[in-house]
């Protein structure tokens, strides 16, 4: 019975707190192509400006790595809790201070500047973040329920998408554009403070898990965890980036380069648009466990290649949609929920276990953290920067160009998940299982 309210305290302390790392990072993604864009990259060209807004965004995915390797770094020779509300403040401070830099009118070149530095911040943040959240449920939750277990901190990114979203739709609704363009954007920045003091609370009375505890007692920790990971695990490395294309690249498509694609290229109201990420983000909140359960029951690689490919494919009709009814609000909220709250929990729902399941205790922290911040260099961070160039290319029917570009991650990420099958079944015939 104590195990069981000890495992429920870790499950909420990494889930409030992913929720609030969430919050932050994709807070930025939603306002970037809306608000950025106009003040703090004025140019002559409205498309030059969003890339250029877009670009900073990127700028936290390469961030996310080297965070990923610093504090995965003393999670494996320290312990998982101290980097977990490390990550956390660093997160939250670097938010606080977005929503108080003076815009490019003000300032000038500084304003540009200042951002790009605080979204480092966050990128830093968040690479140790969802690593050392993860791993607490993962380690403390019975080998047979790791996969349900291990996606409850996943969940947090749909909280803090929904969060994001829905706070910016709120403000959108009730200010006018001046009013939300001068300082109402602010307050969903400033807003953060609050969560923060909410997360650290509650992950300051937590426990270290047990394994990582049992390898402590051992003195068993490696000396330089990025070394070991790269020597002994290359192959699950590299097989485990492959599986994590699909991620990044739906999601950004979905949750971020989808409201600049329905307001700027199909005339959509914003609040709409924001609303439509909002609800798909509650929705993906109960089938991201329920995908997670699955994979225990079914198996994590067989779970996770449908989950790769019908969420890619599922990008051609819900384009199609969009560009041919986009006067149709049920429809096009439909085409946003059902591919991206409901097929995209079937790809982010495993991950984590997955990813774990790839390292053994001693070089976990870092090793999961490197695969799903370094991939998500290329499969996030790059991903709007991409669909805008794909969209200003082949207009006025660049809606294909993005859809295909999902399907070629989904297929990818498919490939990936059999190569992952292929060097478990390696390990367990040498005995390094």
């Amino acid at each position: 019975m104590e195990d069981k309210k000890l495992l429920k305290r870790v499950v909420l302390a990494s889930l409030i707190g992913a929720t609030v790392e969430w919050y932050d990072f994709f807070l930025y993604g939603t306002v970037a192509g809306i608000v950025f864009n106009k003040l703090y990259f004025p140019t002559n060209d409205p498309f030059i400006s969003t890339m250029l807004a877009y670009t900073t965004f990127a700028v936290g995915f390469i961030a996310r790595p080297l965070g990923g390797v610093i504090f995965g770094h003393f999670g494996d020779r320290i312990g998982r809790k101290s980097m977990l509300i490390l990550t956390l403040m660093i997160m939250g401070i670097a938010t606080f201070l977005i929503g108080l830099v003076p815009t490019y009118a003000q300032i000038g070149v500084w304003a540009p500047l200042i951002l790009l530095f605080l979204r480092v911040l966050q990128g830093l943040g968040l690479g140790g973040e969802w690593g050392g959240a993860v791993l607490m449920t993962y380690e403390y939750a019975p080998p047979e329920k790791r996969g349900l277990y291990a996606s409850f901190p996943q969940i947090g990114l749909s909280i803090g998408l929904c969060l994001a979203s829905g706070v910016v739709a709120l403000l959108s609704y009730t200010l006018t554009n001046e009013q939300f363009l001068a300082w109402g954007w602010r307050v969903a920045f400033i807003l953060s403070f609050v969560l923060v003091i909410v997360g650290l609370y509650i992950r300051l009375n937590i426990m270290e898990t047990p394994e990582f505890a049992k390898l402590k007692a051992k003195g068993a920790e490696v000396k330089i965890p990025f070394a070991s990971m790269i020597t002994n695990y290359p192959k699950e490395v590299m097989a485990g980036m492959c599986a994590r294309f699909i991620d990044g690249v739906f999601f950004n498509i979905f949750a971020v380069y989808s409201i600049a694609f329905l307001t700027a290229q199909l005339n959509i109201p914003r609040t709409e648009a924001l609303l439509g990420v909002c609800v798909a983000a509650l929705v993906m909140c109960v089938f991201i466990p329920y995908f997670g359960g699955v994979s225990d029951r079914v198996g994590r690689t067989r779970t996770y290649f449908w989950g790769s490919l019908i969420p890619g494919f599922s990008a051609l009709p819900a384009f199609w949609i969009w560009m041919h009814f986009p006067s149709q609000p049920i429809l096009v909220w439909a085409a946003l929920v059902i591919p991206f709250g409901i097929f995209y929990a079937s790809i982010y729902g495993p991950e984590a276990a997955l990813f774990c399941d790839l390292f053994k205790p001693d070089v976990r922290y870092t090793g999961i953290s490197f695969v799903y911040q370094f991939s998500g260099i290329f499969s996030s961070g790059l991903t709007p920067l991409v669909a805008a160039a794909l969209v200003q290319a082949y207009a006025p029917n660049g809606g294909w160009a993005v859809a295909g570009y999902c399907v070629f991650a989904g297929i990818v990420s498919a490939l990936g998940a059999m190569w992952i099958e292929s060097l478990a079944k390696q390990r367990a015939a040498s005995g390094r299982a």
